[in-house]
């Protein structure tokens, strides 16, 4: 028996640690054979003071293995120090053996380490570069790659807080990224929304695509540049699965309608809190997706945000389609949704199955839970085909008000295909829907009332916002949550 070892690759981490990955495959005579097919890890451990001499010992002595470095600083108890910082910047001068990068730390460490990336890393795949906290803010201070930098090869690109020229050459040279993810946090990193198009217009196989603004950007000044700079290029994305957007209405209404996506998958909104939203563009993007076809909502009134998710079935577990605006008090949430939801009116006309719940907050007052009974029936009067509403039991007595109809109003004209309205509630809502529900029954189409007990009511969970590695990999179930 003969055996060989095959080592994979040899990864820097936050631990000052060198691992070298490796598989065991075992040769016998006249047969082949793997003794351990899921690997071996071989660690050196750096004590105080020797990271920098381990990193170059093992530079110098290992095999040209490819390169996997992996930082992250958000942690309490771990800090990068300045040898570290070092160590890491050796290694990136390896740039013919750098794979994957992941870098997470504080902005002015990952500021010095940034210079460093230049010129091209011709096996690179893999590039995540964030600062924490990943928060907005209007500091000038902002990070920049030099212009030099290129990989041909790159597959995944994260970068948060960095500003990136027109013309920048890692962009327009990784024509196979799958994803791309940008966070802009402050005002140099702002991109026009042309300039977004011009890049992702070379990038055919882009499959998840997030573009998330994280300081305030007003959407008169989306609009006055589209007056001086046209849009006028058209996107194909074939591959596109995901695309996750956060800012405000205009920025994505310019993208959105120069952007065809025929197989998305997944749709995450999350708009600024304005006091109008128009996005009669948003609906012409989302009727071109062939997947997009919806049977189930629910709207989720917090406190001071409302989201929206839709689901392609009543069963499925994972939305389609999700809205989230943060902003206070459940009048103020009402009017949002339907302004937004207004514009995707046919979209919706599949949906079957309607949920309504709310989480109450201590600072929303009584007089702005208050919901002008035309709010509801802006909203309602989009689901024309829903047959089957539930109702929370925070919005039972909202609703209830919400479903009496104006004068002159025809018992019809809200839900006209509900069979079966569904609520939770204390002992003191017995008889809050009793005029909606004899309205259908003189009108010949009754609806049936159900109020389970309250131990068959599954309680409700709040999602969580998207992190860095979920964003990456597509495993959030939240979006771009506030």
């Amino acid at each position: 028996m003969m055996i060989h070892f095959l080592t994979s690759s040899i990864s820097i981490d936050r631990l000052s640690l060198v691992e070298t990955r490796m598989m065991t495959p075992v040769s016998p005579e006249g047969g082949d054979g793997v003794a351990n097919d899921g690997g071996t890890n071989l660690h050196t451990f750096a004590k105080d003071g020797e990271t920098l001499y381990l990193v170059a010992d093992m530079l110098a002595h290992s095999p040209p293995l490819p390169l996997v470095i992996d930082f992250d600083d958000e942690e309490k108890d771990f800090n990068i120090t300045a040898e570290d910082e070092e160590g890491i910047i050796l290694a990136l001068g390896q740039r013919d053996r750098v794979r994957r990068v992941r870098l997470e730390m504080r902005l002015p460490k990952l500021k010095r380490i940034a210079m460093v990336i230049e010129e091209e890393f011709p096996v690179l795949e893999s590039l995540i570069m964030a600062h924490w906290p990943m928060v907005a803010t209007h500091a000038s201070m902002a990070l920049m790659l030099p212009e030099t930098f290129q990989a041909p090869h790159l597959r995944h690109l994260l970068l948060s807080g960095f500003v990136l020229p027109i013309g920048s050459r890692l962009l327009m040279t990784a024509v196979g990224l799958v994803t791309l993810a940008l966070f802009l946090d402050r005002p140099p990193t702002y991109i026009r929304p042309n300039v977004l198009l011009q890049w992702i217009s070379s990038m055919p196989q882009l499959e998840a695509l997030v573009v998330a603004f994280l300081f305030p950007v007003l959407g008169r000044d989306v609009e006055r540049q589209l007056m001086h700079t046209p849009i006028m290029t058209n996107v194909t994305l074939p591959n596109l699965r995901s695309f996750m957007f956060q800012g405000v209405s205009a920025y994505m209404e310019a993208v959105v309608c120069r952007i065809t996506t025929p197989h998305l998958e997944r749709l995450d909104i999350l708009f600024f809190n304005q006091l109008t939203f128009s996005v009669p563009r948003l609906p012409q993007f989302m009727n071109a997706t062939q997947n997009f076809r919806f049977d189930s909502a629910k709207f989720t009134f917090f406190g001071n945000k409302v989201y929206v998710k839709v689901y392609p079935r009543e069963e499925a577990k994972k939305y389609a389609f999700q809205i989230n605006v943060p902003c206070w008090h459940l009048d103020w949430q009402v009017s949002s949704v339907a302004q937004i939801f207004n514009s995707l009116s046919q979209t919706l006309s599949t949906v079957e199955h309607l949920i309504l719940a709310h989480m109450k907050h201590s600072q929303s007052s009584e007089e702005h839970n208050e919901v002008d009974r035309t709010e509801w029936h802006k909203l309602l009067r989009l689901f024309s085909n829903a047959k089957t509403l539930h109702v929370d039991d925070g919005l039972v007595e909202q609703l209830s008000c919400g479903l009496r109809l104006d004068d002159g109003e025809h018992p019809l004209e809200l839900l006209p295909e509900l069979q079966e309205l569904t609520y939770s509630g204390n002992g003191h809502t017995g008889d809050a829907f009793t005029s909606f529900i004899d309205a259908r029954q003189n009108a010949g189409r009754p609806v049936t009332l159900i109020r389970p007990s309250p131990r068959s009511v599954t309680p409700l969970s709040r999602s969580s916002s998207p992190g860095v590695s979920d964003v990456m990999t597509g495993s959030s179930e939240g979006g771009l949550d506030a």
